[in-house]
């Protein structure tokens, strides 16, 4: 699967939340200053060429939905990060980000209850 810039990813964002869009409602959920329709209209050409948005025709324009889940993009960039900054060791990542984020023993434990729930 291929890597999204920071543009793109916060595009998907939107889409994964709208499940399906034309460009002015994905325009809408922007934050102020709002991008240009062009900007925004050229990322999404982009997502298609990457595979990760598709479309169908509705009147004069298009609705565009994406055919990544959200939760399969997630899931691929923490293995490329845990992969390329913490030599593949769940480990190491999740000890560097409560060591950094100075997480209690409370949170811990929340995340372990969480991951046991899973299993």
């Amino acid at each position: 699967m291929k890597q999204l810039t920071k543009a793109e990813e916060e595009v998907m964002q939107h889409l994964w939340a709208l499940e399906e869009a034309n460009v002015a409602s994905i325009i809408d959920r922007m934050p102020i200053p709002k991008p240009a329709y062009n900007t925004i209209s050229t990322i999404i050409r982009i997502l298609e060429s990457k595979e990760f948005v598709s479309h169908r025709k509705k009147g004069k324009g298009y609705i565009y939905f994406p055919k990544v889940k959200k939760e399969e993009y997630s899931n691929q960039s923490l293995n490329k990060l845990m992969n390329n900054y913490f030599n593949g060791s769940f480990r190491n990542m999740v000890s560097f980000f409560v060591k950094k984020n100075d997480m209690s023993v409370q949170d811990l434990e929340q995340i372990l209850k969480e991951l046991d729930k899973e299993d």
